[in-house]
C-alpha cells in the first residue's frame, strides 16, 4: 500500500457493517420495512427532548421589502436556546390565497458566522435564495441551526466556544446527554417546519425542503424522518458513507454529520429512499470530494428500485443528476434547476 493511501480497507476488514440496502420484493413489504428503518434512524439519534409547540414562535421584526414581507422569528427550543430565524412572504400570500413554501436548509462551510443569513446572501447559491424564492411565490423560512449564525457561541461553553471548537463542544455535551448533534439540528429544524405548516399564509400540502450541503443533508433527512415535505431538491452531499470511508474522506465532514451506530444497521440509501415516491432531485459534481462518485452512483441505483416499486409514474419523481468536473458547488444552471423542480412539484394543487 502506497503511504498516501488510506487505511480503510484494513479498518473496515475488522468491522462489521451493514451491506448496501436490499430493497424489498413488493411495495407493502417495503412499506413494512420503511416503517422499521424510519424507526431505528430516530432510535439512532437518540433521546430527544420533545419539539416546542408552534406557540413558543414570536414574531420579533417585520419589514416591507416591496413583493413580499421578512418577518425575523424566534422561539425557545426548549433545549437551552433561543433559535432565530427569517420568514419570507410573498404580498400575494394570504390566509385566503395560501401559497407553496419552502423550508430552507444553510450550509455548513465552516462560515459559523452566517446561519441564516445565507438566505440573504451568495455565500453559497448562486443568488440570494430567500428573495428569489420569495418573489417566485414561496413562502420561505430558514433558521440558524445549533453552532451557526446568532447561535454561534451560545453552546455549553458559551462564547468562550465558538466557531468549530463550539461545535465540538455541543457534539460533546449531546453524546453525554444521550443524543446527537445531528439529531438535535433536525429537532430544531422539524419545529421549525411545525411553525411553516402552521401559518396562515402556507399551503400546508405544498411545502417543500432545500439546501446545499449541510443543508442538502438535512434536507434528505427531513424528507426522511417526516412525510409532510412534499418535495426537496439537494445540492452536494449526497454521500454514501461506505465510498467515503474508502475514499479516505471521513475529514470532508464535520463532527455534526455523524451518527453513532449508522454502519451497524444501514447506510445512507436506507434514508434518502424513505422519501419515495415524493419527489426528490439531487445535484452533485463529480469531483465533489465529500460525496466520492462511486457512492453517488450506487445510492441512485438503489433508491431508483424503490422508486420503482411505486409504479413507472414514480420514477420520474427521482432524479440523480451528476454535473461533470464541478466540485462543491451550486451553478446557476443548478438553482435554476432547482426553481424547476420546486414549481413542478409544488405548485401544482
Amino acid at each position: 500500500m502506497h503511504a498516501a493511501e488510506p487505511n480503510a480497507d484494513a479498518w473496515l476488514a475488522q468491522t462489521k457493517i451493514a451491506p448496501p440496502l436490499k430493497v424489498s420484493a413488493s411495495l407493502e413489504a417495503w412499506q413494512q420495512q420503511r416503517g422499521e428503518i424510519r424507526a431505528k434512524l430516530n432510535e439512532l439519534l437518540g433521546d430527544l427532548p420533545p419539539r416546542p409547540p408552534v406557540s413558543a414562535f414570536q414574531v420579533i421584526a417585520k419589514e416591507d421589502k416591496g413583493t413580499y414581507t421578512l418577518e425575523t422569528i424566534q422561539f425557545d427550543n426548549g433545549a437551552g436556546e433561543m433559535v432565530k430565524g427569517f420568514l419570507f412572504i410573498p404580498k400575494t400570500a394570504t390566509a385566503q390565497t395560501k401559497a407553496p413554501a419552502i423550508l430552507y436548509c444553510h450550509w455548513h462551510g465552516g462560515q459559523y458566522d452566517i446561519g441564516k443569513n445565507e438566505l440573504l446572501g451568495t455565500n453559497a447559491t448562486p443568488v440570494a435564495p430567500g428573495p428569489a424564492l420569495a418573489e417566485a411565490g414561496y413562502v420561505v423560512l430558514g433558521i440558524d441551526a445549533p453552532c451557526f449564525g446568532e447561535r454561534n457561541g451560545q453552546g455549553p461553553d458559551g462564547p468562550q466556544q465558538k466557531g468549530g471548537a463550539g461545535e465540538m463542544t455541543a457534539a460533546k455535551f449531546h453524546l453525554w446527554a444521550g443524543r446527537t448533534l445531528w439529531g438535535m439540528i433536525l429537532r430544531d429544524d422539524l419545529t421549525a417546519l411545525d411553525y411553516l405548516c402552521s401559518r396562515p399564509e402556507v399551503d400546508a400540502a405544498r411545502v417543500g425542503v432545500t439546501g446545499i450541503s449541510m443543508g442538502s443533508t438535512r434536507s434528505w433527512w427531513l424528507m426522511a424522518l417526516d412525510d409532510r415535505p412534499r418535495a426537496a431538491v439537494c445540492v452536494a452531499c449526497m454521500t454514501r458513507y461506505e465510498e467515503l470511508i474508502r475514499a479516505g474522506m471521513l475529514k470532508a465532514h464535520g463532527i455534526y454529520y455523524f451518527v453513532p451506530g449508522m454502519l451497524k444497521h444501514f447506510d445512507t440509501e436506507a434514508v434518502i429512499a424513505l422519501a419515495a415516491p415524493r419527489p426528490m432531485l439531487f445535484m452533485t459534481g463529480d469531483q465533489d470530494g465529500g460525496s466520492p462518485i462511486e457512492g453517488v452512483r450506487h445510492l441512485g441505483k438503489i433508491v431508483s428500485q424503490v422508486y420503482a416499486l411505486h409504479g413507472s409514474e414514480a420514477a420520474i419523481r427521482f432524479e440523480n443528476t451528476i454535473y461533470p468536473g464541478i466540485g462543491h458547488g451550486y451553478l446557476p444552471e443548478m438553482w435554476d434547476k432547482t426553481v424547476q423542480w420546486l414549481d413542478r412539484w409544488l405548485k401544482a394543487p
